[in-house]
């Protein structure tokens, strides 16, 4: 049975849930220096991710295709739109989930959805486990979600909780279908996922730092045709 998902689930709407309650007590300073830290912690698992590439062609061919992919598709609009109508039905009936201005809610509310849902260490995370039975991935990106999700929901509120949920069936699924995709994986594919999710999250942290906006929703196909694309440069290429 999969743990990791679950105690990565937990982590988050126990995070989410205690910042919301803390909106008002946690001091101003402290609301506005952790999320830069957070930031840079991302920027650190995505550099440590990026390190596993194996064929550099791949990472880079995967991300800009997987973000011209998603450009066209307006996945970050998408995702935005289904994001502010869930906060209006949310006012509608009569929480006030987000004292920040509209714009930054629905910019930071999407930054920090990849970064609970869409996270290469996520993902991996969970289709390692699913194959191995190994949660140290995920019970380690718990650690950081706990503390990420206190801190955004000071000011994004309850909605940040609730991300646990479609992070939990984005994982067990992954972890479930994992015994089907894995066999087909070489340790070359996986080196190039683990990089190209590695690239999301660096584009995350600098987001979340306020660097650099990236439309990273609209990075997410990368994921998905990194493997095949892998693939394809170890049949022809290697």
């Amino acid at each position: 049975m999969l743990t990791g998902p679950f105690i990565n689930a937990a982590a988050v709407l126990i995070g989410g849930t205690i910042g919301a309650v803390l909106s008002q007590r946690l001091p101003e300073r402290v609301r506005t220096s952790m999320p830069a830290i957070f930031g840079l912690c991302s920027l650190g698992i995505g550099i440590l991710l990026v390190m596993k590439c194996v064929n550099l062609p791949v990472m880079v061919l995967a991300t800009l295709l997987g973000t011209l992919i998603g450009e066209i598709c307006y996945v970050e609009r998408g995702i935005g739109g289904a994001v502010n109508g869930l906060r209006r039905l949310m006012q509608r009936g009569g929480k006030q989930d987000a004292p920040a201005p509209h714009e930054t809610f629905i910019q930071s509310l999407v930054a920090i959805i990849i970064l609970f849902c869409a996270s290469g260490t996520g993902i991996f995370g969970a289709m390692r486990e699913g194959m191995t039975g190994d949660a140290s991935i995920l019970i380690a990106k718990a650690f950081l979600d706990f503390f990420t999700a206190v801190i955004f929901a000071t000011s994004l509120g309850i909605a940040v909780a609730a991300i646990s949920v479609p992070m939990l069936l984005i994982q067990l699924s992954l972890g479930a279908c994992a015994t089907l995709v894995m066999p087909l994986t070489t340790p070359a594919m996986m080196g190039d996922f683990t990089a190209v999710g590695g690239i999301l999250l660096l584009a995350t942290g600098l987001r979340i730092c306020g660097i650099k906006m990236f439309a990273v929703a609209n990075m997410l196909p990368a994921l998905v045709i990194a493997m095949p694309i892998s693939a394809a440069w170890s049949a022809f290429f290697a």
